[in-house]
């Protein structure tokens, strides 16, 4: 029993510890990817110049090919990206890959708009994933935090032994009891949402974290690997298949000239006539985007690609081709391997793309549940530590710190974040380099709660910043309203969800402050909130 006894102290010690070094992380990495379960509508709310009546994916390629037959007919690549029902947007490029200059279309009129350069929602997502570090380094430091996650939840189920009771246990009134309660409750109710989360979160980058093997088989040259892996990989890289379809079809990656000889011009077909046996294959209105190669020659090919949420496994890079001159399917998205379609499936649960909203709309109350966690076991690892500490200098230092660090990671991020959506519409729309503008605003807002955290005691730093998030998210309505932006369900949505939850923060920020005038400072801010 005493060495039981031991070993699950020791579990406990790890808990803390490992939520603590990294939980600071941890809470910026989840409230990011709250957020991003929504970064297309937040790309549409942060380009005001942007307006839909609908969606109607056949008008808007018929513009989209007129438009660049008319400007870019020489092209070697046309891509086109369709509006969808989260993204109404119609964009096109000339060039291949995520840096290729896109412009972006009216789908209802074809004119050219010039929306506002802006980070987006976009943010966040690389936030979530590489904290806007360079990205292998920050991908090394988001999966170290993972990993101590991974540790924190592994423990927490040896911790908590009664773990059925555990799920029951919430009592409101508790004091101090109820925060601990509702941290083990809020953990215990998403348990399997935690661990599935964060463990598909390390699968999507596990060539960076485990590369022996690769290093081992293909001398470290990952691209080999995803031929073998993947059969349409193969295909294209003209390696087993020939790249060739079962028709007998050309090569996907010719150029102009075939066999040595220019390549006859020919008329390209409608591209929505690609539409309609796209969906054969993808579903109905699961097309995302076409690309054209070779535009007005015999050999054109036309590419489409479906949208990434059209079954649980991830399709990036998943695409049909056609003939573009005579319509003939010539290659069909190939079965995946067991062994990529299990790694594409976590992915898939990682970035819920399926499932729509509903599925999204779980996932957003899971993972700010999960935020919710996160927080309250910081806050009371913090007045542990205080009712623990001597009266030692280094030992209130340290507990200084960790609470400047509490503050400012949970309410100061809270607090730049929705900082963000106010600095999008308050800039000058034709700024230059604006979205680099948006992006040093909002970490000099962060730094700056940081730095108030520290200059002020700990219950006022938390009222403040907790007032300020509050204000700000209750008021963005009105700043939506007064800014000019078209109204639409996707813009008064985010705004209402704002709103929703600048009340839920301002009830709490008034209740810091009830028992802050009435228990003084010198009280943690677990002993202080009784809900």
């Amino acid at each position: 029993m005493s060495a039981n006894k031991s070993f699950r102290q020791s579990m406990t010690w790890l808990h803390r510890w490992a939520g603590l070094l990294l939980g600071w992380l941890l809470f910026a990495i989840f409230l990011t990817g709250t957020l991003t379960v929504f970064d297309k509508e937040i790309n549409w709310w942060m380009q005001p110049e942007l307006t839909s009546q609908g969606v109607d994916q056949h008008k808007a390629v018929r513009f989209a090919q007129e438009w660049l037959a008319r400007e870019h007919a020489d092209a070697p690549v046309w891509s086109i990206d369709l509006p969808t029902e989260r993204s109404p947007v119609l964009k096109i490029s000339t060039g291949e890959g995520r840096h290729a200059e896109r412009q972006v279309l009216d789908p209802e009129s074809g004119g050219l708009l010039e929306p506002r350069e802006s980070v987006g929602g976009n943010f966040f997502f690389r936030f979530h994933y590489s904290l806007q570090l360079p990205r292998t380094f920050g991908v090394w430091v988001v999966g170290v935090a993972a990993m101590a996650m991974m540790v924190a939840l592994v423990t927490s189920l040896i911790i908590h032994r009664h773990l059925f009771r555990d799920f029951f246990a919430f009592r409101p009134t508790g004091g101090r009891r109820s925060w601990l309660d509702g941290h083990n409750a809020s953990g215990v109710l998403l348990l399997p949402f935690h661990l599935m989360i964060t463990y598909t979160g390390l699968v999507i980058f596990f060539m960076i974290y485990m590369p022996a093997a690769v290093d081992a088989l293909y001398g470290g040259d990952r691209m080999a690997m995803f031929r073998d892996a993947s059969p349409s990989a193969q295909a294209a890289a003209g390696g087993p298949g020939g790249g060739r379809s079962a028709e007998g079809g050309m090569e996907r990656g010719r150029g102009p000239r075939e066999a040595g000889h220019e390549v006859p011009a020919a008329a390209l077909l409608p591209l929505d006539s690609f539409i309609a046996p796209a969906e054969e294959l993808f579903g109905k209105g699961m097309v995302a985007s076409l690309r054209v190669r070779n535009p007005g020659k015999a050999n054109a090919r036309v590419e489409a690609g479906p949208l990434l949420g059209y079954r649980i496994a991830l399709t990036k890079g998943e695409s049909a081709v056609f003939d573009g001159v005579s319509g003939k399917r010539l290659q069909a998205p190939a079965d995946k391997r067991a062994t990529t379609l299990t790694q594409q499936v976590m992915i898939g649960l990682h970035f819920a793309q399926f499932g729509g909203y509903p599925m999204r709309w779980l996932y957003f109350f899971c993972s700010a549940i999960s935020c919710a966690m996160i927080a309250t076991g910081l806050v009371l690892f913090a007045n542990r530590q205080r009712l623990q500490v001597a009266e030692a200098n280094a030992g209130q230092r340290f507990l200084r710190v960790v609470e400047t660090l509490n503050v400012g990671s949970v309410a100061g991020l809270m607090l730049g974040s929705i900082a963000l959506f106010w600095i999008n519409r308050l800039l000058p729309a034709g700024l230059g380099e604006r979205s680099g503008w948006e992006m040093c605003l909002f970490f000099a807002i962060w730094l700056l709660t940081f730095v108030h955290a520290w200059l002020r005691p700990q219950l006022a730093a938390w009222r403040e910043q907790l007032w300020a998030v509050a204000l700000l998210c209750a008021a963005l309505p009105l700043l939506g309203l007064f800014s000019g932006a078209a109204f639409d369900w996707t813009r008064l949505s985010l705004e209402l969800c704002a709103l929703l939850l600048g009340v839920v923060l301002g009830w709490v920020a008034w209740r810091i402050g009830r028992a802050e005038a009435r228990a003084g400072d010198s009280h943690s801010l677990t002993g202080a909130v009784q809900c």
